[in-house]
């Protein structure tokens, strides 16, 4: 048994954002080819992204797909916002900028103790990368 206290243990991503997008197969190959997402699953449907996931490496996913106006879920393209923890910043930081990938906010240490940056997509949605995992849970 776990020794640790339970309001101190790792979440589990139980959460699934979700976002959609003009061009899905362009937004999947930058998140995934850029970014470093993985490909879990692509659902298409008549030439359109019905439903895609894609996992964070250090845990969490989102899904996605393309926009649908007329969808009983509709998400607007470009506003969509997440925050991604990574123990990896520096390294992930360096890599993005390198690919010429857009810096909407420079990498450094905030007064929380994170240390992050944020970037947008080719659709204009918002991505913070960042080593702040969150308050524990309260017993």
């Amino acid at each position: 048994m776990d020794t640790q206290n339970a309001s101190e243990q790792a979440r589990t991503p139980e959460i699934f954002p979700t976002l959609q997008a003009d061009d899905a197969p362009a937004l999947i190959d930058f998140l995934v080819g850029t970014v470093g997402f993985l490909r879990t699953a692509v659902y298409e449907d008549g030439g359109r992204v019905a439903h895609a996931q894609l996992d964070w490496p250090e845990g969490g996913a989102v899904m996605l797909g393309s926009y649908k106006p007329d969808g009983e879920w509709c998400v607007k393209p470009g506003t969509f916002g997440a925050y991604v923890v990574t123990d990896h910043v520096d390294e992930l930081y360096a890599r993005l900028s390198k690919a010429g990938v857009k810096i909407i906010r420079e990498i450094g240490d905030q007064s929380y103790g994170s240390r992050e940056f944020a970037i947008a997509d080719p659709e204009g949605n918002k991505w913070a990368f960042g080593t702040y995992r969150g308050e524990p849970r309260p017993s």
